[in-house]
């Protein structure tokens, strides 16, 4: 990672949990804050480090958990981007990373060490109260992931996690991610993904281009997705309305 230039005086990172503070509760951690631009493929944590630092993706920046497991695949769980916040979100004291913890779009982010966090969290009520209700929402997407590998195809969830990602860009037609970054999404060899996005490029839904996806139906996109995007969308609403990235309303 590399250090950025300072922000002008006043301005907060675009991050939606950090403008979710009121001025009070940010003015506890605004100078512990350290900002830094971050490369696709950087390893944040690996299982078993001790979560010493929470990572704010700002702006298009996307990060996911991966699951090793015992046949050497990562299997990847959830995508976290400017709504949230990773590492050592409600835990006190020593933490060892459970998964690996991997940037996958590239962009900037801010850096909290955990102990100025906690120290804050002690001081105000309202400070905890709202990182204590994103690890619940953070739960829901877990539990919403684990039922959509279970019942849904891997055709609505390839969709899915397209339409996730382009929430996360702005609504950007472009997703920057490959066939194998996908086959590590669905946790499914790389010639599954490929015959999926075979099928929707057939349909006009999208083409592919070097290291990307170009969607060019989202419409139809969304129609070929399950609803579990929606109802984590709908969770976030309900514990804290505003913070999952919304492009339509510039969030």
């Amino acid at each position: 990672m590399q250090a950025r230039r300072e922000e002008p005086a006043g301005v907060r990172p675009f991050n939606n949990l950090l403008r979710r503070l009121n001025n009070a509760d940010f003015a506890l951690v605004a100078s512990h804050l350290a900002e830094v631009d971050a490369s696709a493929g950087d390893v944040l944590y690996s299982p078993g480090d001790n979560v010493e630092i929470v990572h704010f993706p700002c702006g298009p920046s996307l990060v996911s958990y991966l699951v090793p497991n015992e046949d050497g695949r990562d299997v990847e769980t959830i995508l976290i981007g400017r709504e949230g916040a990773v590492g050592g979100i409600v835990s006190q004291g020593f933490l060892p990373a459970y998964t690996r913890i991997m940037v996958k779009f590239a962009g900037p982010f801010v850096r909290l060490p955990v102990s100025k966090l906690d120290v804050a969290k002690k001081q105000s009520a309202t400070l905890s109260n709202i990182f204590a209700r994103y690890a619940d929402c953070m739960l829901a997407q877990i539990f919403q992931s684990t039922a959509c590998n279970a019942i849904h195809s891997i055709e609505q969830r390839t969709a899915k996690w397209i339409m996730a990602a382009m929430e996360r860009t702005d609504g950007d037609e472009i997703v920057p991610l490959t066939h194998e970054q996908l086959a590590t999404l669905l946790g499914v060899g790389r010639s599954y993904t490929s015959r999926v996005i075979q099928t929707f490029k057939a349909e006009g839904i999208v083409e592919t281009r070097r290291g990307s996806i170009l969607v060019r139906n989202a419409d139809a996109l969304r129609i070929r997705s399950c609803l579990c995007n929606e109802a984590v969308k709908g969770h976030f609403e309900e514990v804290l309305r505003g913070v999952y990235p919304d492009p339509e309303k510039g969030n």
